[in-house]
C-alpha cells in the first residue's frame, strides 16, 4: 500500500504540473488546488452578492446537492475526458486505464465474505487520485453554466451557481436559472452524476434598507421534480448565510459550538497542564474562529465582540482565571492576536498570497495595483505594492459594498507599512505581519 501511495504522489504532482502550466482548470474550481480553499470560494461569492446589494440588486444562489457523486463516475468516459480534454495520450493514458481498471469490492459481515463485485464506477476512496479525478470529470459541466451567463463556483462536488438581477427582473432571473439547471440535470444523467433535486437549496439576497412591495420576490424555485423554497437561512462550505449577508446566523452558531467545548475543556481541566489545556483550546476553540474569519471584516461591532468573548473565555481556562479578570495581559503573554487582529491577518494573507504567490486567480482580479504610483500623486511613488480601490457605482446609500473583499482587502492592504507589503515571501511577510498586528494590539 505504502508503494501505491508514493507512485499515486508522483502522478499526482506531474498531473497537476501539466493541468496548471497548460491552464487546463477552470478557474472558479476551488478543490485541491495549491492556495486555493473554502474560504477563497466563499471571499468571491460574497464579494459579488455585497457588491450587487450595495448597486440596490438582488442576487439569487443556488447550491446544488449532488447523490453519491465519488461513486458514480464512469471510467470508461473519465479515460476519454482524460485524453480528449486534458491531452493525456500514450503511456499516460494507459497509466490511468490500468489504475482504474480490475478494481473489486467485497464486504465482510462477522467473518464472512461477499462474493467479489468488480467496479466500474468511482475513484477509489481515499486515494490520493481520486479527488483530482472527480474535479477533471465535471470541468464540462462548467462550460454549459457560462453559456446560460451565470455565475458559477466549485469545491469538488460542491457547486454553486448564482445570478444578481435588478428587484424588476428578478422572476425573469428565476426563470433563466432555472432553464440552467435543467441543462445541468440533463448533462448529469448523461454522465452517470445524480442532482438530488430535494436537498437542493435557494436563496435570495436582498437588502434591509429598502423596502419592498408585497409579493416582490418569488417564494420557491422550480427544481427537477422539485420546487425548492427560498431559505431564510442555508450552510454554504460550512458557513451560515443570511438572506442580507450579516452572517449573524454563523457567529451565533460558532459560539455556542465554541462555549460547548470550553465547557468540555473545563470539566477536566483539573486533570491538564497549561500548555495541554492551551492545545485543546487551539483545536476546538480558536479554530473555529478563525475558520473564514476573513469573510467577518466590515461586520457590526457586535459580531466580532461576540467572537472576542469565545477567545477570552479560552484564555481564563488556559490561565484558570477568574470571571473579571483582565484578559489583555493573558492574550499578550500566549501571543494570540484579538479577533479584529486575526481577521485583518487573514485578509492580507489572502492578498499576498494572491498577488505574489499561489493565490486563486479570481481573487488576484479583485485586487488591483497601481500601475505607475507617481502618476496618482502616491507620497510612496516608489510603491508598487499599493492596491487602487475598485468599486462598481453605488446607487444606494448601505455600507454592503464596504464588506465586500476587494474593497476590504485594499483598505487592510494599504494600511500594512510598506516593508512588510515588500516582503520577499510569504513565510516572512507572515512572521513580520504577525508582529506587527501584535505590536499594534498591544
Amino acid at each position: 500500500m505504502q508503494i501505491v501511495y508514493v507512485i499515486s504522489s508522483i502522478v499526482l504532482q506531474q498531473l497537476n504540473t501539466h493541468l496548471s502550466l497548460n491552464n487546463l482548470l477552470d478557474v472558479h474550481q476551488s478543490a485541491y488546488r495549491a492556495g486555493h480553499s473554502c474560504e477563497t470560494a466563499l471571499l468571491k461569492i460574497t464579494n459579488d452578492i455585497l457588491l450587487a446589494l450595495d448597486e440596490g440588486k438582488v442576487s439569487l444562489l443556488t447550491l446544488l446537492d449532488l447523490s453519491a457523486a465519488f461513486d458514480t463516475i464512469d471510467h470508461s468516459i473519465l479515460i476519454s475526458r482524460l485524453e480528449t480534454e486534458f491531452g493525456l495520450t500514450g503511456t499516460a493514458l494507459s497509466w490511468f486505464s490500468s489504475y482504474l481498471s480490475d478494481r473489486v469490492q467485497t464486504v465482510v459481515v462477522d467473518g464472512i465474505r461477499s462474493d467479489s463485485s468488480v467496479l466500474r464506477f468511482g475513484v477509489p476512496q481515499g486515494s490520493v487520485l481520486g479527488p483530482v479525478l472527480f474535479v477533471l470529470y465535471t470541468i464540462p459541466l462548467f462550460e454549459l453554466v457560462k453559456k446560460h451567463s451565470i455565475g458559477h463556483h466549485a469545491f469538488a462536488d460542491d457547486n454553486q451557481l448564482y445570478k444578481d438581477s435588478d428587484v424588476k427582473e428578478i422572476n425573469a432571473t428565476v426563470t433563466k436559472m432555472e432553464d440552467c439547471i435543467v441543462d445541468v440535470k440533463a448533462w448529469m444523467s448523461r454522465n452517470k452524476l445524480q442532482l438530488n433535486d430535494s436537498k437542493t437549496e435557494a436563496m435570495l439576497f436582498r437588502s434591509n434598507f429598502k423596502k419592498f412591495p408585497e409579493n416582490t420576490f418569488p417564494s420557491a424555485m422550480h427544481v427537477g421534480d422539485s420546487d425548492i423554497e427560498f431559505a431564510a437561512t442555508a450552510t454554504n462550505l460550512g458557513v451560515t448565510f443570511n438572506h442580507n449577508m450579516t452572517l449573524t446566523e454563523h457567529v451565533q452558531n460558532v459560539s455556542c459550538v465554541a462555549f460547548s467545548n470550553i465547557r468540555k475543556i473545563s470539566s477536566i481541566r483539573h486533570y491538564l497542564t497549561p500548555e495541554a489545556t492551551q492545545t485543546l483550546a487551539c483545536s476546538l476553540v480558536l479554530s473555529r474562529i478563525d475558520y473564514c474569519n476573513s469573510l467577518f471584516h466590515g461586520s457590526d461591532k457586535c459580531i466580532i465582540d461576540r467572537l472576542q468573548l469565545v477567545q477570552n473565555s479560552a484564555v481564563k481556562l488556559i490561565f484558570r482565571a477568574k470571571k473579571y479578570d483582565h484578559v489583555t495581559p493573558l492574550l499578550r503573554s500566549l501571543h494570540w492576536l484579538p479577533v479584529s487582529a486575526r481577521i485583518e491577518y487573514k485578509v492580507a494573507c489572502i492578498c499576498f498570497s494572491a498577488k505574489f504567490d499561489d493565490g486563486p486567480e479570481y481573487i488576484r482580479q479583485l485586487l488591483v495595483t497601481y500601475d505607475n504610483p507617481s502618476n496618482y500623486g502616491l507620497r510612496s511613488r516608489d510603491d508598487t505594492r499599493t492596491l487602487a480601490t475598485s468599486r462598481r457605482g453605488s446607487s444606494s446609500s448601505t455600507s454592503f459594498g464596504d464588506r465586500s473583499f476587494s474593497l476590504a482587502a485594499t483598505k487592510v492592504w494599504n494600511s500594512i507599512p510598506h516593508s512588510i507589503r515588500h516582503s520577499s515571501s510569504k513565510e516572512q511577510f507572515k512572521r513580520s505581519l504577525k508582529t506587527y498586528l501584535f505590536s499594534r494590539a498591544f
